[in-house]
């Protein structure tokens, strides 16, 4: 029987799954995860190579701690398999197929069932709800559509949840302020870093955005600081959510925040395995430490996977929250251990340089790193962009650019070349922010 927790004044999609008791969800974990691996050993030919070399078959799970015993899987596995090795059913059976960009070699292809999608579409409502939009609420959707999860599943999980869709997709920054106006949505969905340049266009246009009746935001697909947030909250007038996924698990809505607290991503442990590793030794680290975070799906017909590495370098923590959700918190993601840059010995996460950025005076929330190599070592390079009542004299660009030096250096260890700009200058997001330019 599912226990409730204290109960809770705010409305939940699921109240019953989403406030189940810890001895709960690890019944229900459990008997997924069986039935996950077992899917994945006897219709996926990779998985069932990968566990024969392990000398592990799904019989060997007597608990989740035998999980440790398990292959990891890696986006190279993905790719490797490309197009539809890596499915669990035929393609004929499949209802759609979601890609990544494949902007740095194959693109990894994902699939789901009829099912799937339908399980896609309540975690994503589940997500939206305790975000705080309500059945009923006009939903502008500016994630891109297309191949990108984004745009189809903050679609569905809001028609899902009961909500009224404006499907504009990515771009056309000026008709998004336009409809957002003359609509009046209740919540906007895009990345942080887009979402940034729509209030940067209405200021332009006169629009007063954070007067409008947009008063809830759900943002991911981009890591972001919570300087950023602060940032949009208070140009948009919204109280901003994150939500977190990957097209290799599912898509956004495999954990988002809850609007009460804002601090840790519920991850819905009835459809997956959170674990959390030593990105070098590989070993399971307990709850509360930092590391790597992955993922094992449980409920995944299409396509199940084990033990994915993430290289989301987080913590979990199962302390209760004031909202009243059970479910693990996947404390915000920071960074990547793939993101990760070692200028002279000091190991640098492009959020950290956000954090210092994001609100300095005079400066705009538009940034970009760039990477280059001096000799044998690698460097970073910061353009930044001053604000319009500045001006952009060359002596002022120059002081800008010497005390955002000083702030990098004295705030995080490392000494960078930076660059200010005068305003435009640097590029402005419709989708995902090309927040890091590698030249090396």
């Amino acid at each position: 029987m599912l226990v409730v927790n204290k109960p809770d004044t705010g409305f939940m999609f699921d109240r019953e799954a989403e406030t189940m008791s810890r001895a709960a969800i690890a019944e229900v974990q459990a008997e997924r995860l069986r039935w996950s691996l077992e899917r994945a050993y006897e219709n996926v030919p990779h998985y069932r190579a990968a566990f024969d070399k392990a000398g592990v078959k799904p019989g060997d799970l007597k608990s989740a701690a035998d999980l440790a015993r398990f292959p990891f899987t890696v986006k190279t596995d993905l790719r490797d398999n490309y197009p539809f090795r890596i499915f669990a059913m035929p393609l004929d059976q499949l209802a759609r197929v979601h890609a990544s960009s494949g902007t740095t070699g194959k693109p990894t292809v994902v699939g789901y069932s009829k099912g799937d999608l339908g399980r896609w579409a309540d975690l994503m409502a589940r997500s939206m709800a305790g975000a705080g939009i309500r059945p009923g609420d006009l939903v502008h959707n500016a994630y891109g559509y297309g191949l990108f999860t984004g745009g189809l599943g903050a679609h569905y999980g809001a028609e899902r949840l009961g909500c009224v869709v404006v499907p504009v997709s990515g771009g056309g920054t000026e008709r998004q302020v336009t409809l957002l106006n003359d609509f009046g949505a209740k919540a906007l969905l895009s990345t942080p870093s887009y979402a940034l340049n729509i209030a940067e266009v209405a200021e332009r246009m006169g629009v007063d955005i954070a007067a409008l009746p947009v008063h809830r935001a759900l943002f991911g697909a981009e890591p972001w600081s919570n300087e950023m947030r602060a940032e949009l909250d208070r140009r948009l007038g919204v109280k901003s959510v994150d939500v977190y996924g990957l097209s290799e698990i599912m898509g956004p809505g495999v954990a988002c925040e809850c609007d009460t607290e804002r601090n840790g991503l519920h991850g819905w442990e009835d459809h997956f395995l959170f674990e959390i590793i030593d990105p070098e030794t590989l070993e399971p680290l307990p709850m509360g430490e930092t590391g790597e975070l992955v993922i094992t799906t449980l409920t995944k017909e299409a396509m199940p996977v084990v033990r994915y590495r993430t290289r989301d370098i987080t913590r979990l923590t199962d302390e209760p929250c004031s909202c009243g959700r059970s479910h693990v918190r996947i404390m915000r993601v920071d960074g990547r251990d793939d993101d990760m840059m070692i200028i002279r010995g000091v190991n640098v996460y492009p959020s950290q340089i956000e954090s210092v950025l994001v609100g300095l005076a005079g400066l705009s929330p538009h940034y970009q790193i760039r990477r280059f190599r001096e000799g044998p070592l690698e460097s970073i390079g910061v353009d930044v962009e001053i604000l319009p009542d500045l001006g952009s004299a060359p002596e002022t660009l120059a002081a800008k650019a010497a005390e955002v030096r000083h702030h990098i250096k004295s705030i995080i260890g490392v000494t960078c070349e930076v660059v200010a700009k005068a305003p435009g200058e640097v590029p402005r997001s419709e989708g995902k922010a090309v927040r890091v330019v590698d030249l090396r």
